[in-house]
């Protein structure tokens, strides 16, 4: 899989923008604030209908935009795929496929499949729970599509049911929302516990071959005790629990039980790596995970897109050529940093310099 074309209009600072790429590695070198990170988001977003910088679309438009749009070209499967995408600031996105309109903008998920990396990843290991079970999430988007519907589906319920929950609502009125809170939680909980299992042995593999010390892994903490990778059995464990906590939640108006409390557990050695990884073990984590994930996709037959945003810099010698030794098995590589001398010889065949606007070919 790679992106042929990319075009953005009123995007963040591209009112206009218009880029070809080629297969490999192709470098966007501008300085802190230019826009390089501004390209690297778009296809984020493309691929996950979210961005990872900010949480609503308004910062994605330029200033006094109210809509803007992504276009991209995709090459899989030796088909051609143009994806257009409409973000507006205050109403439901729009998509279309080969030109053509799509119901739902959600259906354009999986046309474009990523892996990226960002110094935001740091907070994979230091960050809220918030944080790993968004990895998480997206990452089981990349799997598989139509997940995005359960997870969209969970969350909706969960804010419902927490209103009902506030306001001392009726039983009559609350347990609809509960069972749909189980039927969906006991299916995304058996999502995310087999991909942690699936995930575990890659993030051991690849933070190993960091030379750290310490043995890693990683482990599927839930709120709700006994939770599996069978959705039945996951649905008999939730509704014996909501009945135990119902009172509890009502005094609190908070919905107590799925997996919008859970987390990803990190360990290193003895310890969890939150609170007791050292700064240099953390970024060596953020890397086996992404690596990880990376890995575990190209297993599983798919071909992800490589984004590599602004890293270089936060990394010493070991950790950069472990992230460039990656970029061999990736058939497409989008990277951007602030200093051209950050990187190997091999990552800038193809470059872009980067200046607030524009971008081109030469310096």
């Amino acid at each position: 899989m790679r992106v042929k074309k990319l075009a953005l209009n009123n995007f963040r600072s591209y009112k206009e923008l218009e880029l070809e790429f080629q297969p490999g590695p192709t470098t966007f070198i501008g300085n802190n604030g230019s826009g390089k990170t501004n390209i690297a988001e778009s296809l984020i977003y493309l691929a996950y209908l979210s961005s990872h910088r900010v949480s609503t679309n308004q910062p994605l438009l330029s200033l006094g935009s109210d809509q803007a749009i992504i276009r991209a070209e995709i090459e899989r499967d030796n088909r051609t795929l143009q994806v257009d995408l409409e973000i507006n600031a205050s109403k439901a996105n729009r998509a279309r496929l080969n030109g053509n309109p799509v119901k739902s903008q959600r259906e354009i998920l999986g046309a474009l499949q990523i892996v990226y990396f960002s110094p935001e990843d740091l907070d994979l290991v230091r960050g809220e729970p918030t944080d790993r079970r968004n990895f998480l999430d997206k990452l089981l988007i990349t799997q598989s599509p139509r997940l995005a519907g359960v997870i969209s589906d969970y969350d909706r319920v969960v804010r419902q049911r927490n209103t009902l929950l506030k306001t001392r609502a009726p039983h009559s009125a609350l347990e609809p929302w509960t069972e749909q809170l189980i039927r969906f939680g006991a299916e995304l909980s058996a999502e995310r516990v087999k991909l942690v299992d699936d995930l575990n042995p890659y993030v051991a593999e690849h933070y190993r071959n960091l030379n750290e010390v310490k043995p890693a892994s990683i482990s599927y903490k839930s709120s709700t005790e006994g939770l599996t990778a069978d959705i039945s059995e996951n649905v008999a464990i939730l509704q014996e629990r909501a009945v135990e906590v119902l009172r509890q939640e009502i005094d609190r108006g908070a919905s107590l039980i799925g997996p919008h409390r859970d987390d990803l557990h990190l360990q290193l050695g003895d310890f969890p790596a939150k609170g007791y990884a050292s700064h240099g073990e953390s970024w060596s984590m953020a890397i086996a995970l992404r690596i990880g994930s990376y890995t575990l996709l190209k297993s599983e037959g798919a071909d992800p897109v490589l984004i590599l945003d602004d890293i270089f810099a936060e990394l010493d010698n070991q950790r950069r050529q472990q992230l460039t030794a990656v970029t061999q098995f990736a058939e497409q590589t989008i990277i951007t940093t602030a200093v051209e001398s950050d990187l190997p010889p091999e990552l800038l065949s193809a470059k872009f310099y980067v200046s607030p606007g524009s971008v081109s070919s030469e310096r």
